[in-house]
């Protein structure tokens, strides 16, 4: 079995762990719920948002916060000056 580097370990421990990743990079809103009800329930939600937001992935859910979601949360940490421009 491959060693998994310390940073991903958290991903190990994700609720959508052996899920079908189509549920988490859908196409309508009603989509994004359902992929947010599985991240409400996850023990690394914090970790897996903040790793999209690190990494700017612009697609899917992750974290339980949708694209536009995870845009605004950028934007705020910018206009607060947690992050470069």
């Amino acid at each position: 079995m491959h060693q998994v580097p310390d940073e991903y370990a958290w991903m190990l421990q994700g609720e959508c762990r052996g899920a079908d990743t189509r549920a988490f990079f859908p196409s309508n809103g009603l989509g994004v719920e359902a992929a947010q009800r599985i991240c409400r329930g996850c023990p690394v939600q914090n970790e897996c948002l903040e790793y999209a937001l690190l990494n700017r992935i612009d697609q899917g859910v992750w974290g339980g916060a949708s694209e536009r979601e995870r845009r605004r949360i950028l934007r705020q940490r910018r206009r607060a000056g947690a992050l470069p421009g």
